[in-house]
């Protein structure tokens, strides 16, 4: 592979601009650039206009046109953040933990409110898990198909109380999700019916 020309590679940290295939401009700090795939990333202005935040764009430069370098960056672009190896390591352990008991649930044949009620429940209490196809959580309360209020047993006490709380609360959301769903189903029914008339 020849080596790249002028206009041809981006520094870190400059600043470019161009023409997308769509028409729009694109303008921003780039923050990486693969010359092998012509792949540019830029740091741009929020959508958002939050000025705190950025947007990063992967910018593929076949499908672009009119790249100006609006500042080219000549000093040497500051060293990378440190990375807590121990904290990705262990985050990538729980997210492997978590898909492996959702995979477990499925191939267990739970149904999919249990899988659902599971969810809600790991969302406010790690410590829960699957034992066959009941909800054990905090090894202090179970909760046995169909997994409503009434099938959550364990000590009397506040974990029970607690847990039960979670179970009331996710199928009353459940619950408003559904009518929200019927009702825009409705009002799209009568707009169709609207449309045709």
């Amino acid at each position: 592979m020849a080596a790249p020309g002028p206009g041809e590679y981006f520094s870190v940290g400059s600043h470019v601009s161009c023409i997308t295939c769509l028409g729009q401009r694109l303008q921003g700090e780039v923050v990486a650039f693969d010359y092998p795939s012509k792949m540019l990333t830029l740091k741009c202005a929020p959508s958002s206009g939050k000025p705190n935040l950025s947007d990063v764009v992967l910018v593929n430069l076949a499908y672009v046109s009119d790249v100006d370098v609006i500042s080219d960056r000549t000093e040497t672009p500051p060293s990378l953040a440190s990375l807590n190896f121990n904290k990705l390591v262990n985050r990538a352990r729980a997210e492997k933990e978590d898909k492996l008991s959702q995979a477990y649930a499925v191939s267990a044949g739970v149904s999919v409110e249990g899988q659902q009620l599971f969810q809600t429940i790991h969302k406010t209490i790690k410590d829960c898990r699957w034992q066959e196809k009941n909800i054990i959580v905090m090894d202090d309360v179970v909760i046995s198909p169909p997994y409503q209020v009434d099938n959550c047993k364990g000590k009397d006490g506040s974990a029970l109380s607690h847990v039960r709380k979670i179970v009331e609360k996710h199928f009353r959301d459940m619950e408003s999700q559904k009518s929200v769903q019927h009702s825009q189903q409705a009002q799209q029914t009568q707009k169709d019916s609207a449309l045709s008339s």
